[in-house]
């Protein structure tokens, strides 16, 4: 199992059309078998910064099988639009 953080700067006047596209987006990335629970959080001292957190089966199965499924291709349909938002983007292994 590996958590994949991402880390956006997201300006106030684009948050509603962020927070919906990821509500959207939330359905497709579920209905694949290797993501296992998704979460967004944004952060109390500056409201511009949310933290994304998947937790997938293995980072190598998000990276080659998720990619190339049809549930990555509508879930990434929905959050394009913000991907140059993205500050950093990593897996991490729980120990």
């Amino acid at each position: 199992m590996t958590v994949e953080y991402i880390r956006y700067t997201v300006p106030e006047a684009q948050q509603d059309d962020f927070l919906r596209a990821y509500a959207e987006a939330r359905a497709p990335l579920l209905r694949s078998p290797y993501a296992l629970e998704f979460e967004i959080c944004q952060c109390d001292e500056d409201a511009t910064q949310f933290i994304l957190r998947i937790q997938w089966t293995s980072a190598e199965d998000h990276m080659e099988k998720f990619r190339g499924s049809a549930e990555f291709r509508e879930f990434f349909g929905h959050i394009r639009p913000f991907l140059g938002m993205i500050d950093e983007m990593r897996h991490y292994t729980p120990r």
